[in-house]
């Protein structure tokens, strides 16, 4: 078995014809080679179910049997185990796979195999040395194909030969700063089963972080916070395809989860990483808050109002106006994504992760049985006095109860279940209510910019029975909570 450290950044065609002459490859020779794959599995697809990737290559006159493992990617970095032997085309030898579950899978699917897809491309290599490090850069070229339906590939590939990984986030750094590259984390085999089952990009949403009692508290924040950048770059397929409303919302949640993560863990981590990484995702996630707005305001505040006031012009007029502004929230979100510092971001973001040590030698469940009864104790503060509580003091209850939510969701792997669950159940109850209410204190205020010289009438009347109403439901959910056993690691 190997490990494959690799890191995948995309480019359009125009760049890839650049990118031969970008300093740091000028001069240097080059191997060029043409690989055709055809990939395998099940019916049921079994081994894309199991996150393998299993297929027979053909380079130059020999043919290669590969296996891969399929673990995640963040920031285009992917660190995956491989096994890759000469073989006969048709004729699976799993001999060198030297993983005895994994084999085991492999050998029980053996008689169902089946050719699912293909990849034709044309490869590039340079091989660079970086820092202190020896790195293959490649340019693949070409088409993944499965059936009638194709796709195209224009893609780098950086694999770390030997040195350090810091050395292939340099490299990378170098390359952004005269080539627009923008990290990708989907590789050749997701996008061809992505092809085989002719499915679109699908929003997608956190996943629990895979934490462990022996982590050290900055491990796990590493892995939290990747998997955070991991759903924000698996939302970005469809913030460019016109901002469709559930790829807002799951990239806005991402943002959010990073930055509570960088907080959460603010105590072990270096006083200089949180201080530039603590604001920088503001901008783009302001900007997703801002299309967000629009949107449940459109879907969930303007249509009762419609109900209520089917002929009041001013129904119609903040229907129009706010399609216009979501609109216009679309394309910050797309000026964003396209201008170069927000790639250069990404990959100087994860670089800084990796690059993370440990300071303190504290256990992970000691940490976390400290932070999140700091959180605890906040949110309850504010919850036994919600009564008396005014506009502001109840947003602030509303972050600090979405702060314990987040921190118990990343520190859920290390908390009992029987105690977790009602204790999540209880918080998602709890902040469904202040997110309710949160969002009609945001529709008031763009109602008022919408509308900005209308005199009080029946729509603001309406209005403000409204937000009597759910302030009149909060206690209830406030009750639930404060009544639920703490949930401590």
């Amino acid at each position: 078995m190997s490990t494959e450290i690799e890191l995948k950044l995309r480019l359009d065609a125009k760049t890839a014809r650049k990118l031969a002459g970008h300093p740091l490859l000028a001069g240097l020779s080059t191997e060029r080679q043409r690989l055709f794959n055809t990939y395998y599995d099940t019916p049921e697809l079994t081994l894309y179910q199991r996150r393998i990737a299993l297929r027979f290559r053909r380079k130059g006159a020999d043919w290669l049997l590969t296996v891969k493992s399929a673990e995640p990617a963040s920031g285009g970095l992917a660190v995956r185990s491989e096994w890759e032997a000469r073989a006969t085309p048709g004729q699976f030898d799993f001999a060198h796979v030297d993983a005895p579950e994994l084999k085991h899978v492999l050998e029980a699917a053996k008689p169902r195999l089946d050719a699912i897809f293909t990849t034709d491309f044309r490869r590039r290599i340079w091989r660079v040395a970086f820092g202190e490090s020896l790195i293959e850069l490649a340019l693949d070229r070409g088409r993944i194909e499965s059936g009638e339906r194709r796709e195209r590939i224009c893609e780098i590939e950086l694999e770390l030969i030997e040195g350090r990984i810091a050395d292939l986030f340099g490299l990378t750094r170098s390359l952004q700063k005269h080539l627009p590259l923008y990290p990708a984390i989907a590789s050749k085999a997701e996008r061809g089963y992505r092809l085989f089952r002719d499915e679109a990009p699908r929003p997608f949403k956190a996943k629990p972080p895979p934490l462990t009692a022996d982590m050290s508290p900055v491990e796990a924040f590493r892995a939290i916070a990747l998997a955070c950048l991991e759903q924000f770059q698996r939302n970005e397929a469809g913030l460019q395809d016109g901002g469709q409303v559930e790829f807002v919302h799951q990239a806005r949640v991402a943002l959010r989860r990073l930055r509570s993560a960088i907080k959460l863990f603010a105590p072990v981590l270096p006083p200089e990483f949180v201080t530039a990484y603590g604001q920088t995702w503001q901008t783009l996630a302001s900007a997703l808050g801002e299309a967000r707005n629009w949107d449940v305001f459109l879907a969930e505040t303007l249509p009762p109002i419609e109900a209520h006031f089917p002929e009041h012009r001013d129904a119609k007029r903040l229907r129009n106006a706010a399609r216009q502004r979501a609109r216009r929230a679309r394309r910050s979100i797309a000026r964003l994504l396209s201008a170069r510092e927000t790639p250069r971001l990404i990959v100087e973001f994860t670089a800084a992760a990796y690059a993370l040590a440990d300071a303190q030698p504290l256990p992970l469940k000691q940490f976390a049985k400290k932070r999140l009864a700091q959180h605890a104790r906040r949110a309850k503060k504010l919850a036994e006095k919600h009564a008396t509580l005014n506009a502001a003091e109840r947003h602030r209850m509303r972050i600090a109860f979405k702060k314990l939510r987040y921190a118990t969701e990343f520190l859920a792997p290390l908390l009992p279940a029987k105690r977790l669950a009602p204790s999540l159940a209880a918080l998602g109850r709890l902040q469904d209510e202040l997110g309710l209410i949160n969002d009609h204190v945001t529709a008031e205020t763009l109602i008022k910019e919408t509308l900005p010289h209308r005199p009080p009438g029946p729509l603001h009347g309406w209005m403000a029975g409204r937000h009597a109403l759910l302030i009149g439901q909060l206690p209830a959910a406030l009750g639930d909570w404060l009544a639920t056993p703490a949930v401590q690691a």
